[in-house]
């Protein structure tokens, strides 16, 4: 799988120190590849974002009850798994530069053309092709970047690549709240739609800076054999396979659970306005993005299978006692916002690094697009839970809690990889 070679990987630039000198460690490419990952990032995530934030208004638009519109989440999430499993195949064959520009321009696409739509068949038709792009560019992207990190600094340098999603999160929560509070709101869903159109400046950035790393553009060259689909079901790989995967089902599971809901719950059973929610959920987001940053630093000094169980432990308490906090006590829950934001997020920090040290060069982007996206979809179980449950959205926020749980079993099965040298 992996070697530990006498000379500095391509892409480092030798030892360095300070707060940010994991970005100083990567060479010129490397830090081009970097800015193109998180930017890919950001935007994913602001493109699947804008759902939830327009969610009440498209349910009482086209007249939907709580599971048809928990199902515009849910088959986002599906798909995605399609176009991981795509987007696994051309990382390998095609490069990571080239698929994480086919996975941006199909997740801005058909973002921008569900603010088109006419009827809900359409736009959960829309939904699915966009998750098609969605799924698929955070291994294209964090494969990229990985490949031009040391061992050393490999879980902070991919940990920033995943603080992405906040920022996404907190451009879809401005934008979102601006919107739905200033638009008559029969059009303002449509608009947060339209506004996915902005991954298009990324892709001028990435066609024109961003390249492979040496050694990846040197195999490709050469086009030798690719490795199928099932190569990462044989040998030793197929263990790591299933358990990574099941371990990011579990993650999934509870982090979409209450990313999907939560500004749902908060103006339904807890009564906030627009800017009201869009105030709690920024003290989530805030959370969240020093989450990414902490664990980042945690997964290099202790190890990436202890930063995952240390949060989904914490992030199923914190869940649980989120959505318990009585009735007229809502300064708790801006309380409780951070760090229920923080653990949720911090742990996901460990996943560009871990997934990309499972496998080797050969099918590593087949390996790890499957794992992180196949995972997702089946996480999309849970959310789904939510939609059609008796309980209520704050009840039925258990299911976020019983994906930690899962996460955790999944440990058992999964080796740890920290200082691991990718070849």
């Amino acid at each position: 799988m992996t070697t530990t070679p006498t000379s500095p990987p391509a892409g480092a630039v030798g030892e360095t120190t300070g707060p940010f000198s994991w970005y100083r460690s990567l060479s010129s490419p490397g830090r081009r590849a970097f800015k193109g990952a998180f930017g890919g990032y950001a935007l994913d995530s602001y493109d699947f974002l804008v759902l939830p934030m327009g969610m009440v208004a498209i349910a009482a638009y086209f007249g939907l009850s709580t599971a048809q519109t928990g199902l515009l989440t849910t088959v986002t999430l599906l798909s995605s798994a399609l176009g991981g499993v795509v987007a696994g195949g051309l990382i390998d064959r095609v490069g990571r530069v080239k698929t994480l520009m086919i996975t941006v321009t199909t997740y801005a696409l058909f973002t921008v053309l569900c603010g088109f739509a006419v009827n809900y068949p359409m736009l959960l038709g829309l939904r699915a092709l966009q998750g098609i792009g969605f799924g698929g560019e955070w291994a294209a992207g964090a494969i990229l970047v990985a490949e031009y990190a040391s061992a050393r600094y490999r879980g902070r340098v991919l940990a920033w690549v995943q603080s992405a999603w906040a920022v996404g999160w907190a451009l879809a929560v401005i934008v979102g709240t601006v919107v739905m509070d200033n638009i008559d709101q029969g059009i303002a869903w449509r608009v947060l739609f339209w506004t996915g159109a902005m991954p298009a400046l990324l892709l001028v950035y990435v066609r024109r800076n961003v390249k492979d790393a040496p050694e990846v553009t040197e195999r490709m060259a050469k086009k030798e054999a690719r490795a199928p689909l099932s190569s990462i079901f044989r040998g030793g790989l197929a263990r790591k396979t299933l358990f990574a995967t099941l371990l990011s089902t579990g993650v999934m599971g509870g982090y979409y659970t209450f990313a999907t809901w939560l500004p749902a719950y908060l103006k339904t059973e807890r009564g906030l306005t627009v800017v009201g929610t869009g105030g709690y959920l920024f003290v989530l987001i805030s959370g969240a993005f020093c989450g990414y940053i902490t664990a980042g630093h945690l997964v290099d000094r202790l190890g990436r299978k202890i930063v995952f169980a240390l949060f989904a432990f914490l992030s199923a308490g914190l869940l649980m006692a989120y959505v318990n906090i009585p009735q007229g006590s809502n300064s708790l829950l801006l309380v409780l916002g951070f760090p229920l934001g923080f653990s949720a997020s911090a742990i996901f920090s460990g996943f560009g690094s871990y997934l990309a040290e499972l496998y080797p060069g050969a099918v590593r982007g087949t390996g790890q697009s499957f794992s992180y996206n196949v995972g997702r979809a089946l996480g999309a179980i849970f959310p789904t839970a939510v939609g059609f449950s008796s309980a209520g959205v704050g009840g039925a926020l258990i299911y976020g809690a019983i994906g930690y749980g899962l996460a955790l079993i999944a440990l058992l099965g999964l080796p740890e990889t920290r200082g691991t040298e990718l070849t």
